[in-house]
């Protein structure tokens, strides 16, 4: 249940950042907003939050997702959008750093909750 929260909490952050971003922006479609929000959403939870979070802190995670939301973005809006690649790639710029600001509390949320860690892990606002 923990992660089920986690990824909702994620999910309507990440929607939200890429709706105002690529969505009204950029002109990139609903559907297409949400299909990235849902890949990315997934890859990043995956890579960033329980596998780099855990073993590193909260601002490695966080840089670590700025190049990964930048890719998965650019990368996959390349096979769902006909935007150019230069728009796409500013769309992916903006919108992976906008998510890096979001992606730093919601570390803190997955710290000081123990998701994804041992239950004996010790929380330090600086980890």
């Amino acid at each position: 249940m923990e992660h089920g929260k986690a990824l909702a909490i994620k999910g309507v952050m990440t929607f939200v950042i890429l709706l105002l971003i690529l969505g009204l922006m950029f002109g990139m479609s609903l559907g297409n907003v949400l299909l990235t929000t849902v890949v990315l959403g997934i890859i990043s939870y995956l890579v960033g939050d329980l596998f780099i979070l855990p073993k590193t802190n909260n601002t490695v995670a966080t840089l670590s997702d700025i190049g990964l939301a930048f890719l998965v973005i650019w990368l996959f809006s390349m096979t769902i959008s006909s935007m150019g690649i230069g728009t796409l790639a500013g769309g992916a710029i903006i919108s992976a750093v906008v998510l890096a600001v979001g992606e730093y509390f919601f570390h803190d949320y997955l710290l000081r909750n123990y998701i994804g860690f041992n239950r004996k892990y010790t929380y330090s606002p600086n980890h």
